[in-house]
């Protein structure tokens, strides 16, 4: 069932556990997987207008660090986000995954598609280390339950398990 204004959609998330094991499995470069799993995350999930990674980099004009683009699907996003601003900026600052049903509801939500309604974001680390943030957007309202939450950060555990990161 699916509708404009919510979305009750079901995935098998084992099923592209095992799609995204075998897609991952001969390559380790951080650019080409991203690349593959960012294809591969917008390709599977329905009703998706963005699906891709920002990077933890040094702030190009202030000190400290910043997201920077990645690779991704869907239209162009913002290049830059600062730490703690934005659904992107406060899961990287907070190390934490957040699940947004309405984004117009989210404090400081940055507008980079006015398209999207709804987001997840689940940071990437390994050993401890914060490298970015995955980022998942819908134009629908209420698109993700926790249930995605739950599959899309095991699906992302299977890619940061595949991944040598810069």
């Amino acid at each position: 069932m699916f509708s404009s204004l919510t979305a009750e959609i079901d995935v098998d998330y084992s099923l592209l556990a095992r799609q995204a094991a075998g897609l991952l499995e001969d390559e380790r470069d951080q650019t080409a997987n991203a690349a593959q799993f960012s294809a591969f995350i917008y390709q599977s999930l329905a009703d998706l207008n963005w699906a891709g990674f920002y990077w933890l980099k040094p702030a190009k004009k202030a000190k400290g660090e910043e997201l920077l683009i990645g690779p991704f699907q869907g239209k162009v996003a913002c290049a830059r986000i600062a730490l703690g601003k934005g659904v992107c900026g406060t899961a990287a600052a907070e190390r934490r995954a957040i699940l947004v049903p309405d984004v117009h509801a989210f404090a400081g939500h940055i507008a980079c598609d006015a398209a999207s309604n709804s987001e997840i974001v689940i940071p990437v680390i390994k050993d401890g280390q914060l490298y970015g943030v995955l980022d998942i957007d819908s134009p629908t309202l209420n698109r993700f339950r926790p249930e995605d939450l739950q599959g899309l950060e095991a699906l992302l555990a299977l890619f940061v398990a595949a991944t040598d990161f810069d």
